[in-house]
């Protein structure tokens, strides 16, 4: 059974950093495509970053481009998400994601099969 367990989530100044982590298992780690997404309160999942199966493979969504970086260790069954220069607006919580046959990297949170419980990152202004 795969799981996905987010890490490292916590209150951050306006500004600051911030790395969250997901640790995988039940799964072939170093095949699936993952991604990070997030989610305010009565608003639906807005996807971060997601990256191929191997990791060299990376996608951002625009608001984070050039501040948020995610790298994905296969020999570790963990994936990353080093936020810098956070903003109040990012305040959510932050969820992993995987999917299976992951060749290329996946934006729709309805391509992925498997979802952690979730972070919550609170950035205060």
């Amino acid at each position: 059974q795969v799981q996905l367990g987010e890490s490292g989530g916590g209150l951050v100044q306006a500004g600051g950093s911030l790395r969250v982590s997901c640790a995988a298992s039940g799964c072939t780690f170093s095949t699936y495509a993952m991604a990070w997404f997030r989610q305010v309160p009565g608003k639906g999942r807005e996807f971060v970053a997601g990256t191929d199966w191997s990791g060299s493979r990376t996608y951002y969504a625009d608001s984070v481009k050039g501040r948020f970086t995610i790298s994905k260790v296969n020999t570790k069954n963990t994936m990353y998400l080093q936020m810098n220069t956070l903003d109040s607006e990012e305040t959510a919580v932050y969820y992993c994601a995987a999917r299976t046959r992951g060749t290329v990297v996946y934006t729709s949170q309805w391509e992925y099969n498997y979802w952690g419980q979730g972070t919550q990152v609170t950035v205060s202004s």
